[in-house]
Order: C-alpha cells, then sequence, then structure tokens
C-alpha cells in the first residue's frame, strides 16, 4: 500500500522492505551516520540489503562534501559505495543554475567545495567575491567553520540583483555532539540582510527529485530519512514511499503529531527496518491495532493499551492521531501513552 493512497494509518508489508523496493534512496546524516560515525546497525544492514539485491543510493542534501569524498567516508565505514551512487543538494543545485544561465557564467559560491565540483560539472565557473562579475548567487552548507564574511559576499551580491539559489534549507544538521546549525540557518541570515528569496532545489523540493531520478534509475524505489519536513515531504511531492528512522532529529511524539506530507509509509528504529517486513496496523472500531497494542483517541488524549514490540504501539498511536487529525495537525496530548514505549 502506497502512503499516497492511504495516509491515516502506517502501512504494512508482508515481504522485507529491501525486496519490495528495488531502490533505497538513503539520506546520510542521521540515517547512516552521525558526526561521521556509522550509527548503530546501519553497515550490517546496508550490507545485508546490497546483498539481496537491493540498489543503495545515497541522496543528502549536505552540500559540503562531494560525491567521491561522500563514497569514500561511506567505504571507510564498511558501507562499499561508487561516487555515483551519491546525489547531492550541490548537483541538484547545480543543475537548477545551468538551466537559467549560458555554460562558462559565472556563479559566486557561498559553501564547500560540494557546491564547486556540482558548478564545474554542469559548465559552470564558481568565483569567490562579489566583484568577480558573477551572474548568479549559489549558497549551500559550508561547515561549522564557515567564515561570517561569506554570508557578506552573499548579500553584496544578491542587493545587486542577482539570482539566489540554495542547495537546502534544512535549519539543523545532526551530529555527533547533538543538533547544530544548518544550511537553512545560514540562508536565513542572507535573507534578513538582503529582503530576498532563493530557488531552493534540495528535499522536499522537485529539483532533488528530478536529480534522484536522473542519476539513479530507480523503478520502486523507497526513501528512507530521520526528517519529516525534507525526507518523508520529498518522498510525497515525488509520489513514491518513505520508511522513517528514530536516529536522526525526529523522535515519536513529533511523528504523532505530522500532517498528511509529512507521514512516513513504514516507521523503524533504524536501517534494520530494511531488512523486515511491517506489521498491518487494523482499525477495530474507534481504535487501531499492531501487534499486541491498541490505540485510540479518548477525550483530548491518546490511550495506548496491551504489550509487546514498542514499535508496535507506536504504529498504532499514529493510525489513531492520524485518523483524528485527518488533513490536519494532530492537537491531542500523547505524553501519557508515549511513556511506556522508551522511544
Amino acid at each position: 500500500m502506497s502512503h499516497q493512497q492511504d495516509r491515516s494509518r502506517p502501512s504494512g508489508s508482508s515481504t522485507a522492505l529491501s525486496e519490495a523496493y528495488d531502490t533505497a534512496l538513503l539520506d546520510l546524516d542521521g540515517v547512516v551516520y552521525a558526526g561521521g560515525e556509522a550509527i548503530g546497525h546501519a553497515v550490517e544492514s546496508l550490507t545485508e540489503a546490497r546483498a539481496g539485491g537491493m540498489h543503495l543510493a545515497y541522496v543528502t542534501n549536505n552540500a559540503l562534501r562531494t560525491p567521491d569524498a561522500v563514497a569514500e567516508h561511506l567505504t571507510e565505514l564498511g558501507v562499499p559505495a561508487e561516487p555515483s551512487d551519491v546525489i547531492t543538494s550541490a548537483q541538484a543545485v547545480a543543475r537548477l543554475v545551468a538551466d537559467q544561465l549560458p555554460p562558462g557564467a559565472r556563479v559566486l559560491a557561498i559553501g564547500g567545495e560540494g557546491l564547486r565540483v556540482a558548478l564545474r560539472e554542469r559548465g559552470l565557473v564558481p568565483v569567490e567575491s562579489a566583484d568577480d562579475d558573477p551572474a548568479a548567487v549559489a549558497q549551500g552548507y559550508g561547515g561549522p567553520d564557515m567564515a561570517w564574511g561569506r554570508f557578506a559576499e552573499a548579500s553584496y551580491a544578491i542587493r545587486r540583483g542577482l539570482p539566489w539559489f540554495a542547495s537546502n534549507t534544512d535549519l539543523t544538521i545532526p551530529g555527533a555532539r547533538g543538533i547544530a546549525p544548518g544550511n537553512g540557518a545560514a540562508v536565513e541570515v542572507v535573507r534578513i540582510a538582503t529582503g530576498a528569496e532563493p530557488q531552493v532545489a534540495g528535499k522536499p523540493l522537485p529539483p532533488m527529485h528530478r536529480e534522484t531520478v536522473l542519476r539513479t534509475g530507480a523503478k520502486r524505489p523507497i526513501v528512507v530519512g530521520d526528517r519529516l519536513d525534507t525526507d518523508i515531504e520529498g518522498a510525497f511531492n515525488g509520489g513514491v514511499d518513505s520508511l522513517l528512522v528514530l536516529t536522526g532529529v525526529t523522535d515519536a511524539a513529533q511523528l504523532l503529531a505530522a500532517p498528511p506530507q509529512h507521514r512516513p509509509t513504514y516507521v523503524d528504529r533504524d536501517l534494520r527496518g530494511l531488512l523486515t517486513g511491517q506489521p498491518e496496523v487494523t482499525p477495530a472500531g474507534d481504535s487501531y491495532r499492531c501487534g499486541g497494542w491498541t490505540a485510540a483517541v479518548r477525550g483530548d488524549g491518546l490511550v495506548l493499551e496491551g504489550e509487546g514490540e514498542a514499535l508496535d504501539g507506536l504504529r498504532a498511536l499514529c493510525a489513531a492521531a492520524w485518523s483524528f487529525a485527518g488533513s490536519g495537525v494532530c492537537g491531542l496530548e500523547t505524553g501519557k501513552a508515549l511513556a511506556g514505549l522508551g522511544l
């Protein structure tokens, strides 16, 4: 069942997701690794999925590193990958810029090497200063040590009337020590200084989905991510199914409050979810059952009864909350129902 058809509850799958879909479009930060280190069970799960015939593609809104660098890092972690397996928002924004500028046009690059390499791949010339006669500004994540003066350089150029492109607008990025400001926070700095609005390429917007389809050739893809507003909404916009893993920025309470475009087809604790099926969530009167759990809305809160696998309880709660909210946002008290699940 596709979440495009029914977003009132998580879907079930009688077969392992790695068998039901031909390609996993995997986010990286918060899914495969955090702060450069592999997330628990990621390497083993991806190795087994690939051995079973699933194509693994790594789709990231982080524009800092080149596909070569990302592939090398993945291989070092124990997940062999080729640069062609990596799709970045830098590549998506470079194509967006190239569609609007002639070959050889100069572009003020505000970001890291990944952005510069992607611009060159599209026949564009990255420059460093607003005084280098650029025809546009492209902004991507430049890492935690990016100099404040780079934002000023972007502002000078944009205030002269140049078009502004952003790789993505993720406000945060997960790391080994916690959640840090992402490229979206940097974009806001430039937006405040200029009053301008960028053209954005990354997830969840169509340019990133277009880039992914062009580069992977996936026929039955599943998006795997940790963010509702990028990964899951991007899958929604692209009309494909999705798996949310709880190893990154999204927690159980945020999932229960998700509007339709942020509701994943499947939910699991980590990437081991690729290797298994997903239990059905079935309606039972005004309640929903999954595994040994039953969830329902009672008054202004969610009620969960039963026992068993905690994720089954969360899936039942999602069905109850999403059915109650319909096309809106769940405003129910969720704390008591979640307290016993340890998620």
